[in-house]
């Protein structure tokens, strides 16, 4: 079995690279559970996919200065851009798949504590298909 250690995430919005700020970044998908149990199911429950559904949880690295990452959130906020997640910044193949769609730009901070990084965190519903592709 092969492992890795993550240290060189890929994470682009509406085509544009935003790596060099992101400290995290987690793609989630979730399929809806559908209660199918009936009289004949024995005394289990028995179920079926319904819905699916994602999230991308990001942790970015802040910066305010002009035409860096706390503007480019600001402007994508309420907003639903593209993106695309790979595992390393190595071209897409079958060792570095991409998962691309769109998210929901729903929330964006600023602020932290004193003495740490600047840092902020999203978490954006995705909106439509998410795809795997390895080339």
């Amino acid at each position: 079995m092969a492992v890795f250690m993550i240290t060189s995430e890929y994470l682009a919005l509406s085509g544009a690279d935003h790596s060099p700020h992101v400290k995290s970044a987690v793609l989630t998908a979730d399929a809806a559970q559908l209660d199918s149990t009936d009289m004949a199911s024995g005394g289990w429950t028995e179920a079926e996919p319904g819905m699916k559904s994602g999230q991308l949880v990001v942790t970015w690295q802040d910066d305010v200065t002009s035409g860096s990452i706390d503007g480019i959130l600001w402007n994508l906020f309420g907003t639903k851009p593209t993106f695309e997640l790979r595992p390393t910044s190595a071209s897409v193949g079958v060792n570095n798949p991409k998962y691309t769609g769109s998210v929901l730009c729903t929330n964006t901070s600023i602020g932290g504590t004193v003495g740490d990084l600047a840092a902020k965190s999203t978490t954006w519903p995705t909106s439509g298909t998410v795809t795997r592709a390895t080339s």
